[in-house]
This record gives C-alpha cells, structure tokens and sequence, in this order.
C-alpha cells in the first residue's frame, strides 16, 4: 500500500452516484461505474464507493453495482462500504471485486461481526467508517440512522488499537461537501493514536491535504464532490501535493467508455 494516498470517494444512493451534503441533501450525477472509470483512469490511489441508503433500509451489500464494477476490471483497488450486516457479507463484497470493506453500523450493531471479518479477510482488508463532529472540545460520534451523536465507543477504539482494524475513515459529517472546511481538531483529539486515519469531508484544496499529510497518523485523504467541480481534479489535487510519496496523476488520452459526470 502507498504511504499516502488520495481516494476518490463515490456516493450511491438508490442505485445512483450523487454529490452529497451534510448526510441530508443529494444531486444526481449518474451512474456510478462512469464516476469510477473516470477515477481509475485519472489516477485515484483507491477507490472508495458508499452506498448511504442500504444500512438505513435495512437492505444488505448492493451486489448490482459492485457486479457492474467488477466488469470494468479496474487498476484501482476498491474498497466498499454500505450494508454489510454480518461477516460473511463481507466476504461476499470482497469475492466481487472489492479489496476491502468498509464497515459502519456493523460497528453498533455487531462488534463480533468485525472481529469474524478481519480473522477471515485480513485487518488491512477492514476499514472503520466513523462519522465524527467537535463539540465542547470532544468528538462526537454520529449514528446517522437515528440521527444521534455519542462518544465513541471504548470496544471500537479497542478494535482498532488491537490491530483488528486496519484504518479509520474519519468523516468531517458536518462539513461534507463545503469547500475547504474540514476540520483538522477530529484527527488532532482522534484518542487511537497507533492507527492509520483517513481523513474525509470538506477536502476540496491541495493545501488542506498537505496540511492533513503533515500530521504522523494521516495516511490518506478522501475527496468526493470537489472531484466532479473540474476538469482534471485529481491531477491538480496531484501537482499541489508534489514531493509526498504519492502515486503520481495519469493523464490519459484514449476515449473513455463512459460520458464524464455532469
């Protein structure tokens, strides 16, 4: 794995990739193997796609998507997230095409689950999603089903201190799709200091990710929507991040299968 990474970040919702606000608004962008070609194309070290309704639905993986991204045999490793409900979902995802999952409300729901996945996968294989907010000068961790915050809990920091989680996705919820406004405090006060975080929501500026890149346990950023602003987005988040050791952004010039998002 690179030492650090930039990961496009796809949000599916209902079946459609969409830009998405706060977890509470969404425009359209199409369809979501279009979005990931165009990433894998341009140079994305990972690819991350989150399929926000399934957990919240109550639904399982969506299996549909993941099986029209299998065949678009990607160079990009991906990782997959959204309503994996046990073990052996996971294990489902990852025989489709995924590198790894990324578990949320498994999490809350079923700590055991995640411990059975990473014995059966891998810890490098299993990332935790952790939806995160600064109050009061403490972190507040969002249940975005029910719409509550609590602190986080003590079994999941353990998980990730013992090494069976691999990284945390840190995700600035409230600032998720403003422009430069993450909010740096969520890594600084993140109290499981021995792990990789990934730090996503409100990244939109090479200075915000070198700035994040600076700090000893980020190893690699997330950007969503500021992707699909303009022209050759990864390649200026690239250029601005010159010197890190980073995959450097393809410039391809062959005709793409799928039209580029609106």
């Amino acid at each position: 794995m690179l030492n650090q990474r930039l990961i496009g970040v796809v949000t599916v919702k209902d079946g459609w990739a969409v830009q998405s606000f706060r977890y509470g608004r969404w425009l359209p962008m199409g369809k979501p193997e279009c979005v990931v070609e165009n990433l894998d194309r341009w140079g994305a070290d990972e690819i991350l796609i989150l399929c926000i309704d399934r957990s919240r639905r109550q639904l399982g993986p969506d299996f549909a998507t993941l099986e029209r991204l299998k065949r678009l045999n990607l160079a990009t490793p991906l990782i997959y997230g959204g309503g994996i409900r046990s073990a052996e979902d996971g294990v489902a995802v990852v025989h489709l095409g995924a590198d790894r999952v990324c578990v949320d409300a498994l999490l809350r729901d079923d700590l055991s689950a995640v411990h059975k996945l990473s014995r059966q996968l891998g810890a490098q294989a299993v990332v935790a999603a952790l939806p995160l907010s600064v109050a009061n000068g403490a972190l507040a961790w969002r249940d975005y089903r029910r719409a509550t915050d609590t602190p986080l809990d003590p079994a999941v920091l353990a998980a990730l201190n013992d090494g069976t989680i691999s990284e945390a996705l840190l995700i600035d919820w409230p600032h998720e799709g403003s422009p430069r406004a993450f909010d740096p405090e969520i890594v600084r006060l993140f109290p499981a200091r021995n792990r990789q975080l990934i730090a996503f929501g409100g990244l939109s500026e090479s200075d915000q990710l070198a700035s994040l890149f600076g700090l000893p346990t980020v190893t690699a950023a997330g950007v969503g929507n500021f992707l699909s602003y303009r022209e050759h987005a990864i390649q200026a988040l690239k250029a601005g991040l010159t010197g890190l050791p980073m995959r450097p952004a393809a410039y391809p010039t062959s005709e793409r299968s799928c039209p580029e998002p609106a």
